[in-house]
């Protein structure tokens, strides 16, 4: 049976060993079409996110991490370039013809489901218990993918509701930006 929750310190070492199978520059480009991961977090990272409930993990029957999902406040995220070059875009951007700021939106992602357990309804799974604690804070939900990871673009339009708001370039990369309203539950 698979129990999605809160990460924790202890969560650490199996969110690592996650991040490494699905980092973008560990994959071959044939493996990239199956979804990767671009940011790379260190130890104290994770340790900092884990202090704010920012993490969420799924477990096997086994407890083996097989899911991970981020969750933070733009202030978390601003460590990282583009989370500000985004930030900088808010003011010509709307959602549900509200304003997008950094009180009433925060970041999500990245979110990472091993090979043998996507298409099995687990990214709602995870994405629930994230919307459940941060709905408690945050009216709007903002995300970025890269254009050429169609698999997560089709997972977050198609099977959460993600509306693409944004489309920018950053380092010689194109991105869609996502937003979504945390009132709204994905599980059926």
């Amino acid at each position: 049976m698979i129990k999605t929750r809160i990460g924790s310190k202890s969560d650490i070492e199996g969110v690592q060993q996650l991040q490494e199978k699905y980092l973008f520059k560990n994959l071959s480009e044939k493996d990239r079409e199956n979804g990767f991961v671009t940011t790379p977090f260190t130890i104290a990272q994770l340790e900092e996110i884990t202090k704010q409930n920012g993490i969420f993990i799924a477990e096997n029957e086994n407890n083996l991490i097989i899911a991970y999902a981020f969750a933070g406040s733009w202030e978390y995220f601003k460590q990282w370039e583009i989370f500000n070059f985004m930030v900088a875009r808010f003011p010509q951007l709307s959602f549900n013809t509200n304003e997008i700021t950094v009180k009433n939106s925060f970041q999500y992602g990245p979110v990472c489901i091993d090979k043998p357990y996507r298409s099995k309804g687990l990214l709602n799974q995870i994405f629930e218990e994230m919307r459940i604690e941060f709905v408690k804070k945050y009216p709007i939900s903002i995300t970025f993918i890269n254009k050429i990871n169609v698999i997560s673009e089709k997972a977050h339009t198609q099977k959460l509701g993600w509306k693409i708001i944004d489309e920018f370039q950053f380092n010689n990369n194109t991105y869609i930006g996502l937003a979504f309203d945390m009132k709204n539950s994905v599980l059926n």
